[in-house]
């Protein structure tokens, strides 16, 4: 380790993070406003830093993204990460760029499972913590009481005591105020920026030592080809400038930078040079991965990879072999689909693709059922047509036990709902670890429970509570394996033929179950249409028409008129597969059906 001797103080690097939905892709925006990135009157977008269409539509970050504004002629880049648990990976990369970090919190909500995950990963990184308490405009703001909880979590994540001295700021992000005290009137974020600028170290590094980078993100131009982006650890960089890059394996890339730039607001600009400390983005790099180092030819040192927690869930994709392959998606062959995966695993750290043991497709590996659910989501709108089978937790194995992942639960609801929540809980072998009742009619549980338990039940949850609870978790790690339970207590009622669904049919297949096909919906065999109420799969018609007879009387011909039906989503879809079933995504429907479509080869399979 070389000595860091100097400071580059026109730059500041900082991370925002948060739970889900505290308001840090407002803030960000509220930031860029007025420090003057934009000009007066020009027209912007909401949310800007959200810019895939999923995180627009679900009103979540998904990926880690970077951006920079100016205040005091100091240049601050910022990086805004995801709040998710299953997007962990992101979060790991962005902490590896940055000196410090803004944590923001609902000032009702408190801190969140959420909060504490990335918290805890910036605390052990070493860096500054700047605290900054959100919605303090919210009618249930109880801004003291969040202060209290947020030094509880600190000292709870073993902080360290320059740690435990953060700054505090109260934040109304979307009027774009912050202020040093509750009682003050706050005008505008200047106070923020001023903070920052005094509180975040400057990036330091050594004046003797040549040029490095690590790379802690990539991304892909269509026509500059693979981009690497990091921090320059010492030295500066120059457009057209003859470097290596070292992989995992220890082998020297040689590599040519055709372009070097620097984060300007939310855009990138070009620069002929980049000083110490800054975050750059380098193209003319075909052979780059995460965690590589980029330095000079005279004296190449490899610097310490990003590490990565180890993935937990894992899910096989397979082509799409259903009688309707080809009809919806641009891309159906297999090859088609690892080389989008493959691409995937480039840029995501925390995923993993690997062929399938038995040949049949791949197995991806990821943090937990809503990263897969985001990257099925993304292909599908790429015009993909893929299969997918049921997440599966993945086992470890020491000392001739079995491990399993276990998550930390924390539930909130209203105190009528707690007792179906506990028992649904402990069926699934979870333990109660605390209850607090906040005496406002709603109550925090938490529990120790498996991974594999937290499959399929977020929508049992909602509809035990009448969709007025809260779920969140995170991952304790691995214990000793808990033993089996039952996740699903009922069968599948599945097509036993090909056709269309019919009204008259439909109607009357009701009182065997829930149904999840329309009138009019194709049908072929093998395909699961609804949920039968006993716990044995039924196999069923469909298409089944009304014999016609010249006899006529009263009330023989009331129109039938089938329960609406609600629409399948992929989580749902996802949640509800047995190990035999998987789901067909299309860009145009998502349909449920049985690994094994004939009813013949399925009746042979069982009896073995």
């Amino acid at each position: 380790m070389t000595h860091k001797d100097s400071k580059n103080d026109s730059l500041r690097n900082i991370a925002i993070i948060a739970h889900v939905d505290h308001g840090k892709t407002t803030l960000v925006d509220a930031m860029f406003r007025q420090s003057g990135t934009f000009r007066e009157g020009q027209e912007t977008e909401e949310r800007l830093m959200d810019n895939m269409e999923l995180e627009r539509e679900r009103g979540i970050t998904i990926t880690a993204k970077n951006c920079s504004i100016r205040w005091k002629g100091k240049k601050i880049n910022i990086l805004d990460t995801p709040g998710h648990a299953d997007f962990g990976g992101e979060v790991e990369r962005a902490l590896s760029m940055v000196d410090g970090a803004i944590l923001l919190v609902d000032a009702s909500e408190g801190p969140l499972p959420q909060t504490r995950f990335v918290l805890n990963k910036a605390l052990r990184a070493g860096l500054k913590i700047i605290v900054v308490i959100n919605k303090i405009d919210r009618q249930d703001a109880r801004p003291e009481q969040v202060l209290n909880e947020i030094y509880e979590l600190f000292l709870d994540l073993d902080a360290l005591e320059e740690q435990l001295e953060f700054p505090i700021l109260y934040a109304n992000g979307r009027a774009g105020v912050v202020k040093t005290t509750l009682d003050e009137e706050g005008e505008n974020l200047h106070v923020l920026f001023d903070t920052i600028l005094r509180e975040i170290p400057a990036p330091a590094f050594s004046k003797t030592d040549p040029f490095q980078m690590l790379v802690a993100d990539l991304s892909y131009s269509d026509y500059l080809g693979r981009l690497a982006i990091g921090k320059i650890i010492s030295g500066s960089a120059r457009s057209k400038e003859n470097l290596i890059c070292i992989g995992e394996d220890g082998k020297h890339r040689p590599l040519n930078i055709s372009r070097l730039q620097v984060y300007d607001g939310p855009a990138l600009k070009d620069t002929d040079r980049a000083e110490s400390g800054d975050i750059i983005v380098l193209s003319g790099i075909d052979e780059v991965h995460i965690g590589d180092t980029i330095c000079t030819r005279e004296s190449p040192k490899a610097l310490k990879r990003i590490s990565v927690d180890e993935p937990t869930v894992s899910m096989r994709f397979t082509a799409n072999t259903s009688p309707f392959s080809g009809k919806e998606g641009k891309y159906v062959q297999s090859s088609k689909i690892w080389e989008r995966l493959k691409k995937e695993s480039l840029k995501n750290v925390s995923m993993k693709v690997e062929q399938a043991g038995d040949g049949e497709g791949f197995i991806v590996k990821g943090r937990g059922e809503f990263q897969m659910v985001i990257l099925i989501e993304t292909m599908r709108r790429e015009g993909f047509e893929i299969c997918v089978g049921r997440p599966e937790v993945i086992y470890r194995y020491e000392n001739g036990k079995k491990l399993e992942p276990v998550e930390h639960l924390s539930v909130e609801c209203e105190q009528s709902f707690t007792g179906i929540v506990t028992e649904k809980l402990s069926r699934r072998k979870g333990k109660m670890l605390a209850y607090v009742n906040h005496e406002s009619g709603r109550v925090r549980l938490e529990f120790s429970l498996p991974s594999r338990a937290l499959i399929g039940y977020r929508d049992e949850f909602l509809t035990d509570t009448k969709g007025t609870g809260m779920l969140n978790s995170y991952l304790a790690g691995y214990e000793e394996y808990r033993g089996e339970f039952l996740n699903r207590f009922s069968g599948s009622l599945v097509a036993d033929r090909s056709g269309v669904g019919v009204p008259y049919a439909l109607f009357n297949l009701e009182p065997r179950g829930q149904i999840f096909i329309v009138p009019g919906d194709p049908v072929y065999e093998g395909m699961v249409i609804g949920e039968h109420n006993r716990e044995d799969d039924l196999n069923v018609n469909p298409c089944k028409t009304k014999k016609l007879t010249n006899m006529r009387a009263a009330g023989k011909d009331d129109a039938v008129t089938p329960t609406p039906v609600l629409p399948m989503t992929l989580e749902r879809a996802i949640q509800f597969i047995r190990e035999d079933e998987m789901v067909e995504v299309t860009p145009l429907s998502i349909r449920l059906r049985k690994s094994l479509l004939s009813a013949q080869r399925r009746k042979v399979r069982s009896r073995r």
